[in-house]
């Protein structure tokens, strides 16, 4: 920074030393540059793009503004119940009077002895049985005993004792579960176990055996005596593991005279 001596200002008639002291010139303050991203513009339309939500952003959302003639109406939100009161049928009403013009018969007499029929109706019913009642008290007071608890109807019953048709129907069901479980079984075992060759597979299988061992070992013969590439090596590789496994099954069956095979 440079030193510069202030003048003497010429509006002041008196001298001051303080005009004769050095100072500093003040240099403008240089403002920093901000920095500003190449891939602002792309960020904030990426950001629009992935904005879903209305009420993400700052300050009030631009939403849709409702028109003034759609307003919420009283009793709009309420889910009116529907009526499952059913009424009552009415009742067929009384039949009109009679007019006056109308006039019943008169003068009809019947020939019928009432006392006779009554009697006779009365001879020939069935008398009432008595009903089964128990005095308890001094006074007379009965209480009918059917339907007090204390008579034992039910044993009476002609389904007494008798196992009802729904357990039947469960029982008959539980013993053809544990059947079919059983012949699965069964079949699993069969299926499992042990079965011979006969003599006729036997020697058919070793005839198959050594004609694939020949061809093989016809393929192994016909290679170069040299390998140097390493697709070579792999095919002698594979020739002879083939070779050693036909060689161990003609073997066994040779050995054996009687084989076995597991069911699957």
């Amino acid at each position: 920074m440079a030193e510069v001596l202030c003048p003497q200002p010429q509006s002041e008639k008196q001298e001051s030393i303080y005009h004769w002291l050095p100072t500093r010139e003040e240099e403008p303050s240089r403002r920093q540059l901000r920095y500003i991203s190449t891939f602002r513009s792309s960020i904030q339309r990426e950001m629009e793009e992935k904005r879903k939500a209305p009420c993400q952003t700052m300050g009030i959302p631009k939403l849709q503004v409702p028109s003034p003639k759609e307003y919420l109406r009283k009793h709009s939100k309420k889910k009116v119940p529907k009526c499952t009161y059913e009424r009552e049928k009415r009742l067929p009403g009384k039949p009109k009077l009679p007019p006056q013009s109308d006039r019943p018969l008169m003068g009809i007499h019947s020939e019928k002895n009432f006392v006779t029929t009554n009697a006779a109706e009365a001879i020939m019913a069935v008398a009432k049985k008595p009903l089964h009642a128990c005095v308890d008290q001094r006074r007379g007071d009965k209480f009918l005993m059917d339907g007090s608890g204390l008579v034992q109807r039910f044993i009476k019953k002609k389904d007494f004792g008798v196992t009802p048709k729904y357990i039947q129907r469960w029982k008959k069901e539980a013993v053809d579960v544990r059947k079919e479980r059983v012949a699965a079984r069964r079949e699993c075992l069969q299926k499992k176990r042990l079965t011979r060759l006969s003599s006729r597979e036997r020697e058919s299988i070793l005839d198959g055996l050594k004609n694939n061992w020949e061809e093989i070992n016809k393929d192994f013969q016909s290679l170069s005596v040299e390998i140097t590439t390493i697709p070579q090596r792999l095919r002698k590789e594979k020739l002879e593991t083939e070779m050693k496994q036909l060689e161990h099954d003609i073997s066994a069956l040779e050995k054996r005279r009687f084989i076995y095979i597991a069911g699957e």
